[in-house]
């Protein structure tokens, strides 16, 4: 039984890797034809200041190569569990039976969130090609961006909590600790706290390589808390990553842009409180661990935030993120890139102990 498990976890990774390496072509044909990249170098501050240092460092980066490049994650996912579900409906039979992993308590949610989070992500990114927005650069406003999160937060914290009739988090060497109707506020702070993360998408690879390994931890979990049809997913998710990944290593074909980690942070939090006391383990008190680049990337942004505020604009970072400041320092984009996904790695396998422990 193990053995076939594995094998409904591996096999459907592998066909979404190479449905993403297929069709990268036509995405790639597609992104260069039509020119769908900034027009202007640079970037605003999340304070609406200037970022001198980062628009020096990025002033060649990031005109010429196209955005969007998230499509061939959450594309890649979708035709891979569609695809095996309709083969186990038109061909039935033990194999393909076994290989369809889409179910309704299991997989149904964290693919809508994937692929909902992809098609706002996909809005923004051709808003901000195109110039027209409510911001400089085009692109929605992170106002609005922030409050479609919440909202799709919202709804799926309503079904975790009415549907699921989940109303509690695990802790280790404790069990489910019940905070009723707390869970729904805790399950939108969560997903905001995820999707503030994505701007770790800054660096050729940085994003893909740290997102595969999440993905490939809570595959993990889930795996071990018998999920087997969501560590499915998440290793599927995970191959399509890798997918986008072989096209994204410096120097990068296209960039993940909003498309793909809106998607990706999205997907994420509900991955984690699925495999939370829903699947009796410690999804959520994992989470910082495991999620630990997106971690510190956010809080490098809130601490420069707070600092240039409170200091009369002295900053701890050269640039922030976090990543960005060791590139001013000298470092070069590669050397970052590498010893980011080191640290991925092994917190994500502190994090995989915690989740299971107790």
């Amino acid at each position: 039984m193990i053995v076939l498990d594995v094998v409904k976890i591996f096999v459907p990774a592998t066909v979404a890797f190479f449905i993403g390496i297929a069709s990268t072509p036509l995405l790639t044909h597609y992104l260069y034809r039509n020119a769908m990249w900034k027009k202007r170098a640079g970037k605003k501050a999340l304070d609406g200041g200037e970022t001198p240092i980062f628009n020096e460092l990025h002033k060649n980066k990031e005109v010429g190569t196209p955005k969007m490049g998230g499509i061939i994650i959450w594309s890649a996912a979708f035709l891979t569990t569609v695809g095996l579900w309709f083969l186990a409906k038109a061909f039935p039979g033990d194999i393909t039976y076994k290989l369809d992993f889409l179910s309704r308590n299991q997989t149904w949610l964290p693919l809508f969130t994937l692929l909902l989070g992809g098609l706002v992500g996909l809005i923004d990114d051709f808003l901000e090609i195109k110039g027209n927005g409510g911001h400089v650069g085009g692109g929605l406003s992170l106002k609005k961006r922030l409050l479609v999160v919440s909202l799709i937060g919202l709804a799926a914290a309503l079904w975790f909590y009415f549907k699921l009739e989940v109303h509690s988090i695990g802790l280790p060497f404790y069990g489910d600790f019940e905070i009723g109707w707390l869970f729904i506020p805790l399950f939108i702070l969560v997903t905001l706290g995820i999707y503030s993360g994505g701007v770790i998408d800054g660096l050729d690879g940085l994003a893909g390589g740290i997102f595969a390994t999440l993905f490939a931890a809570y595959g993990g979990i889930a795996f071990y808390q018998n999920q087997i049809n969501l560590a499915a997913f998440c290793a599927v998710v995970a191959g399509s990553i890798l997918a986008f990944l072989w096209f994204n290593i410096p120097p990068a074909r296209f960039y993940m842009s909003e498309t793909g980690s809106m998607g990706l942070t999205l997907t994420l939090a509900v991955v984690a409180f699925m495999t939370d006391s829903l699947g009796e383990g410690h999804g959520i008190i994992a989470l910082p661990l495991i999620a630990f680049p997106l971690v510190i990337t956010t809080f490098s942004d809130i601490i420069q935030i707070l600092s240039k505020k409170f200091r009369g604009g002295k900053k701890v970072f050269l640039v922030a993120p976090i990543h960005h400041h060791f590139e001013a320092l000298g470092w070069p984009a590669y050397k970052v890139t590498m010893r980011f996904w080191v640290i991925g790695v092994v917190f994500a396998l502190i994090g995989m102990i915690v989740a299971m422990i107790g």
